[in-house]
């Protein structure tokens, strides 16, 4: 028996009577983390990693039924043995290790190898059967350094404050936000932020992750002298919009791995690309997969058949993939939730 089955509501564990990450209601889900995609409105019962608790009782109901456990402590049900290790990929994102009768799975949600210092950082684990996203699943997608991003983004913000002139840089508000708050050189100026990214860093702060000191966007006149040194942090769907009008003469760039495509960039029609993902590339793809010791490998969102392909005539696995609804993180395209 396989322990993890694609069913319409989404990856089920039969021996165990629950579902990981379902996107559709059922009695009881296991989540990965807490973006939109993953974590949905309307199961009987959570279970979750307990660093991220506060990221979801924000984003689904303060009062939803919900268990946690931390990174490493194990519970069985119906047999199934369960525990939650680091993901990398945001506050609290954890994959779920199964062991049945001796066979072990593991379901990664989504994930990133290089660690960040705002979550726990990636943690291989071994087992026979490894789920796994294939987000950045093609070979041309290979990340800078964060340090050389951080760098980028930073100099692109200290040379706008120079000429007397806003910096917006739009990013996703749960999980890149916070990582590109906690990259930045608050010397330069005041860092500002929309109102969906500003109750997501309360909850960072109260896990005991520093980010520099922030002003709510809306708490800023037109024309407010701070905003001539100020950098921005917004979600994508600000852009075009008339909350944008306040700030004036303004730069705008966007962060995001899919900021490695020009093209990409020029249909954003910002200014800048800075190339920052919370998704591994595909050398970190492959370096998990290799870790996780796997001899079969279950191919989810992405670019599932390039990856399924290579890992089959390359690797020489039992790789497949899993048809699933994963992939919108919530307030932009797939093409942009990087």
């Amino acid at each position: 028996m396989d322990l993890v089955v694609a069913r319409p509501e989404g990856l089920y564990c039969p021996p165990g009577d629950f579902y990981i990450d379902p996107w559709r209601p059922v009695d009881r889900a296991v989540i990965t983390h807490a973006h939109g995609d993953h974590a949905r409105w309307g199961m009987g019962h959570y279970l979750a990693s307990r660093d991220s608790e506060g990221i979801l009782r924000s984003r689904i109901a303060a009062d939803m039924p919900l268990q946690t456990l931390a990174y490493g402590e194990s519970i069985e049900h119906h047999g199934v043995k369960l525990s939650f290790h680091p993901a990398g990929h945001v506050l609290g994102s954890a994959q779920v290790r199964l062991e049945y009768k001796g066979e072990v799975w593991v379901a990664s949600g989504d994930y990133k190898v290089e660690p960040d210092g705002t979550c726990a950082p990636f943690e291989p684990v071994r087992c026979h059967t490894f789920i796994t996203e294939s987000t950045f699943g093609l070979p041309i997608y290979r990340w800078p350094s964060q340090a050389q991003v951080f760098r980028e983004i930073n100099d692109w913000w200290r040379a706008n404050a120079a000429a007397g002139r806003a910096s917006v840089l739009f990013c996703y508000a749960f999980g890149k936000a916070q990582r590109i708050l906690h990259g930045l050189d608050e010397s330069i100026g005041t860092i500002v932020v929309h109102g969906a990214v500003e109750p997501l860093n309360k909850v960072y702060r109260e896990g005991g992750i520093y980010l520099p000191p922030t002003v709510y966007a809306g708490d800023l006149k037109k024309g407010d002298p701070r905003l001539k040194h100020a950098i921005i942090l917004a979600p994508p769907s600000a852009g075009g919009s008339t909350w944008m009008r306040r700030f004036g003469d303004y730069a705008d760039a966007f962060a995001s791995g899919w900021m490695m495509l020009r093209g990409t960039r020029r249909r954003r029609g910002v200014d800048r690309g800075f190339v920052l993902s919370d998704h591994a590339d595909w050398p970190g793809l492959l370096w998990a997969i290799e870790q996780t010791g796997a001899e079969r490998v279950m191919v989810t969102h992405g670019s599932v058949p390039v990856l399924v392909r290579y890992l089959r005539e390359t690797r020489g696995l039992d790789a497949q993939a899993f048809e699933t609804e994963y992939g919108d993180e919530d307030d932009t395209t797939p093409q942009e939730a990087g």
